[in-house]
């Protein structure tokens, strides 16, 4: 009786094996809901069914199609694609950051929940016509930072140097053809980078100096982060020089941002080349941090940055903001940082490095959508931490929404320029 029991099991496990089609070594191990073109999925649009189990399936950004961007389908195009970088070991205080690419995606699954149309920018990111795509994570080591940050470098550029899936078109305004505004002349696709600590930015800024050239930078963050070395954490070899308080230091010291052309809006106390005093293109908001002394803000001027600092909200407001970034920036090429300490703790406490006196969600969110217009080749979000987090997961939730804002500015804008 054993036997025929054996016997019966063993041929409905292997009829069970032949039907989910597993003799294909292509289909093994893939998920009973994954969609082999996954892009092909579709989100509500005006008046269509909505809030309609969104928590279900495997937890993408905003459950947009995942895509092996970086081993199966490295011939994928797309125009843009989120990746994370799940790398904590440059941080000076709280680590975590690790699992701050999951908890976003985690915090991104109600974002669609009612559709996504922006009322605001009055724009659907997800239905207008681009091709958005989740590349999962770079692979990052935990053992050797130096090998950790060429691993994000080699990600981010083999994903910035892909094939667009959809052209730049023409110019709405005139009806003539756009040309990129990249410095080596191609059309290159957005890259939204989920963190991680905010050392990942050296690679990824060493990523987009391969296809922009040096680039103007807005940079939301409650602390410099261009302190030298020899200060902040004091470099004790080589490796230890680079860490999330440093980057921007080295990213000048290199040559990859252009310096007078940046922003930095400092919650805390941050500066930057395109906010703070408006001498350059590189800015800091919502600076807020303490420092050594005078002597930070001096090395920050040398570095290119202007400061906004989290204060100036009281007295020039979110407007006031706006327009001191927008003048810094102008028509230029930048890129976006958004470290989401620049948020007050009340409303985003899993973060690494907390600084009480900063932006409220909606504040930030506002200053965001004041960039609309402006050309972001590329962004990211970093320090989120999610076991710092409340049960409610308001710090993935608030940098979900903020990835969303910044998502449809980018889609509004295509990074191209009617010819002279």
């Amino acid at each position: 009786m054993h036997s025929r029991l054996l016997t019966s099991l063993i041929t409905a496990l292997t009829l069970t094996r032949s039907s989910f089609g597993h003799d294909d070594h292509d289909a093994d191990q893939i998920p009973l809901d994954y969609v082999r073109y996954p892009y092909q999925a579709t989100y509500p649009g005006d008046n269509d069914v909505t809030a309609n189990s969104i928590f279900s399936g495997i937890t993408t950004f905003a459950k947009l199609p995942w895509v092996q961007c970086l081993t199966k389908e490295k011939s994928e195009a797309f125009d843009v694609a989120f990746i994370g970088a799940p790398f904590d070991t440059g941080t000076s205080y709280r680590p975590g950051a690790r699992f701050g690419p999951a908890g976003i995606r985690a915090g991104s699954r109600r974002l669609t929940l009612y559709g996504g149309y922006n009322v605001p920018l009055e724009v659907n990111p997800f239905l207008s016509g681009l091709k958005i795509v989740d590349c999962g994570d770079i692979p990052v080591t935990p053992y050797d930072n130096k090998y950790a940050i060429q691993q994000i470098e080699d990600g981010h550029k083999e994903l910035l140097h892909r094939t667009t899936f959809s052209p730049l078109g023409n110019d709405s305004a005139t009806g003539a053809p756009l040309v990129p505004l990249s410095s080596d002349g191609k059309h290159h696709p957005r890259i939204i980078t989920l963190g991680g600590d905010h050392t990942i930015v050296l690679p990824l800024l060493r990523s987009i100096h391969s296809a922009y050239g040096a680039i103007s930078v807005i940079h939301f963050d409650s602390h410099l982060d261009t302190w030298k070395p020899s200060v902040f954490g004091g470099a004790p070899s080589a490796q230890a020089a680079i860490n999330h308080g440093t980057y921007f230091y080295w990213a000048s010291q290199e040559g990859l941002i252009k310096n007078g052309s940046s922003i930095a809006s400092i919650d805390s106390l941050f500066c930057g080349s395109s906010f703070c005093r408006l001498s350059s293109g590189i800015g800091h908001g919502a600076i807020r941090t303490t420092l050594s002394g005078p002597a930070d803000y001096t090395n920050d001027d040398e570095s290119g940055f202007q400061r906004i600092e989290a204060r100036e909200i009281d007295t020039i407001g979110t407007d006031g903001i706006i327009k001191k970034i927008r003048e810094t920036v102008g028509e230029a090429p930048v890129y976006l940082s958004i470290d989401i300490d620049s948020i007050d703790p009340a409303f985003a406490p899993a973060t690494g490095t907390p600084e009480t006196g900063g932006w409220s969600t909606r504040e930030l969110r506002t200053i965001l959508r004041g960039l609309d217009g402006l050309h972001i080749v590329s962004a990211d979000i970093v320090e989120v931490a999610p076991a710092y987090d409340t049960n409610a997961e308001l710090t993935t939730m608030a940098a979900a929404d903020v990835l969303y804002e910044v998502l449809s500015v980018m889609a509004k804008t295509p990074l191209g320029k009617v010819a002279n």
